[in-house]
């Protein structure tokens, strides 16, 4: 059976990034006309002449995701189990290389701080750690899982690549979304930013949502990190992996995520600076693009930005977010994997959405639909 790896051979990034600079002003307003859009019209939506096109690209987005997905936001809180790791990782604060203090919360740590999520009124957690496979491998998720399905009805995780049974296993216990980033797709300098651990295997980790479609999973989330390399680019191969998986595991949903590099302890500094214009025309053009695509926004971005991408593609926040494990309650001076940039509690959040004439969701979807 063919991976997404067969298709990815079939382009190049030196050649995708030259058919961006030479698309005209006449191919996009072409594509924004199009019924049907392909991968090929997201690509002159990505192109750098689209940015005059802007406005009109917010307007059209605008329409697309309340005629899709209403005029609601999911929010969600991620909860941090582990900040150990077994990678070196150029611009994350968990990097191998960084001498911090480790920590990884026990059963009693993992409830404590679900207890304070519960208090903001979260329903939706998403469970994240650093990559230690003897540390927080497949059995200390399995258990962190089962001891918070009692109190959320929506689970998702955000852990190392898996194999395909062990999705399989986290699939039956009840996990509803896997997120996975290939971090960029450039794959001649993908190992300068991974010298060292299981995350430098490039094909492993570009293979991962595979091995979740296979599993059956209700949803994946994929995204690059945007300022490692030229954004255009890495987003084409993103939007690309994503055309693959809708077409080979149709019975999934999809997310994407927009991570932009945020100060972190010991960490690069960006090769690619994205301004917030820049990220509203990638937003736009996922949408535009791929009407039922699911649109994230994270605390990594700054309070205005969030106010005005409410009306404007997203569908889902986090909110009220602390990266380092057990930062809501049980240590709150343990390392951050990355600075938050919008620190405001839930309930202002939530404010936020109502004033703009949306409705907080604080679920995405409920076990009980699917009979686990």
């Amino acid at each position: 059976m063919k991976s997404f790896k067969d298709f990815f051979e079939k382009y190049q990034w030196d050649e995708v990034k030259t058919k961006l600079e030479k698309v005209t002003l006449t191919d996009v307003e072409k594509s924004l006309q199009k019924k049907n859009k392909t991968i090929e019209d997201f690509l002159n939506f990505l192109s750098p002449v689209a940015s005059q096109k802007l406005e009109v690209m917010a307007e059209m987005t605008q329409q697309l995701t309340q005629k899709r997905f209403g005029k609601t936001i999911q929010l969600y809180a991620p909860l941090y189990l582990s900040n150990e790791c077994q990678n070196i990782c150029t611009y994350c604060g968990f990097s191998l290389d960084n001498s911090i203090k480790r920590k990884t919360l026990s059963d009693t740590e993992i409830l404590i701080e679900a207890s304070v999520l519960k208090s903001m009124g979260v329903n939706h957690v998403l469970l994240v750690s650093g990559e230690a496979n003897k540390t927080v491998g497949i059995d200390y998720f399995l258990n962190a899982i089962q001891l918070l399905k009692p109190h959320f009805a929506n689970i998702s995780i955000e852990v190392q690549p898996l194999s395909e049974e062990e999705y399989r296993r986290v699939h039956e216990s009840g996990v509803h979304a896997v997120l996975v980033y290939q971090e960029t797709y450039h794959q001649e300098v993908y190992k300068e930013y991974h010298p060292k651990g299981k995350k430098s295997n490039f094909e492993f980790r570009l293979e991962t949502p595979d091995r979740i479609g296979k599993a059956g999973i209700h949803k994946t989330g994929l995204g690059v990190l945007l300022g490692l390399e030229d954004w255009r680019v890495d987003s084409f191969f993103n939007a690309l992996h994503i055309d693959y998986l809708q077409k080979q595991y149709w019975k999934s949903r999809y997310s994407v995520s927009f991570p932009r590099l945020r100060p972190a302890e010991g960490i690069i500094e960006p090769n690619f600076i994205m301004s917030d214009r820049d990220l509203l025309q990638l937003i736009c053009a996922y949408r535009i693009w791929n009407e039922d695509l699911e649109i994230s926004i994270s605390t990594r971005e700054n309070e205005k930005f969030r106010n005005n991408i409410i009306s404007l593609g997203a569908t889902a926040m986090s909110a009220a977010s602390k990266t380092n494990p057990g930062g809501y309650a049980v240590d709150k001076e343990s390392l951050e994997q990355f600075e938050t940039s919008d620190e405001r509690s839930m309930e202002e959040i939530k404010n936020i959405i109502k004033k703009a004439g949306y409705d907080p969701v604080m679920k995405d979807w409920d076990v009980v639909y699917s009979g686990i």
